[in-house]
């Protein structure tokens, strides 16, 4: 497995044809990716939080991690573990993510993350998604987990 850096177009293109819930993304501070075998497995996409009140400059968000296929061992923690790698390295003090609550967030354990709350749900028609150019996913009747790394100084 090596890691690889990511364009947006080329991470946003995985996303798109593999992801089970998400669409692609907007903008990013940076993307990596798996490849096993030259053969790209795995992504993840990391910018800004999506929630304003997160959007301090030194808290990035794990906007989108998606694989091919499942069953490859420690393919989701060696992406986010390598993500909070690099956003330490750019001087970065916390990095997010969120899983739907029927996930169970192991490979996010496995990796140092702690679980720090939860969001509310949407129904059609409410919330942020009334505002132009936000289109409302059924994805977002579900709750969401966040999970966190902090540096602790």
């Amino acid at each position: 497995m090596n890691v690889v850096p990511l364009t947006l177009k080329v991470a946003n293109d995985f996303v798109t044809e593999h992801h089970t819930h998400n669409k692609k993304v907007v903008g990013c501070k940076f993307c990596i990716g798996v490849n096993i075998d030259n053969v790209l497995e795995a992504v993840a996409i990391v910018g800004r939080p999506i929630a304003r009140k997160l959007d301090d400059g030194l808290t990035v968000e794990i906007l989108r991690l998606c694989t091919k296929q499942k069953g490859i061992k420690n393919l989701c923690s060696l992406l986010y573990s390598r993500s909070w790698r690099l956003w330490k390295l750019m001087g970065g003090k916390r990095i997010i993510t969120y899983t739907l609550e029927s996930e169970n967030g192991a490979s996010l354990k496995a990796s140092g993350f702690i679980k720090t709350g939860e969001t509310q749900t949407f129904k059609e028609g409410t919330g942020w998604t009334t505002r132009k150019n936000r289109v409302w996913q059924k994805i977002q009747s579900q709750k969401r987990i966040r999970w966190e790394y902090l540096i602790n100084e």
